[in-house]
């Protein structure tokens, strides 16, 4: 499945995301909306909200770190 994490810079919770999957070796593209005018507009059509962290894992859109949301989606079992 495909994941793009839109993220912007100084941005605590991008990297909270990153790490996240990181740690997980979920594979990902990152995508900087403050460097990509078109990426920005997407999430905001996507979302309609202009803030990051957006996870896009498949079609389905995750506003901000909602670790319980991106595990469902990847299929990544709860670590005790």
């Amino acid at each position: 499945m495909r994941v793009v994490v839109f993220t912007g810079p100084g941005c605590p919770w991008c990297k909270k995301v990153k790490d996240y999957l990181k740690r997980n070796h979920i594979s990902f593209k990152e995508v900087d909306v403050s460097r990509n005018a078109s990426a920005q507009r997407d999430i905001i059509r996507m979302t309609g909200q202009m803030g990051v962290p957006v996870v896009l894992i498949g079609s389905r859109a995750v506003v901000g770190f909602n670790k319980s949301k991106i595990d469902k989606l990847l299929g990544l079992r709860k670590q005790a």
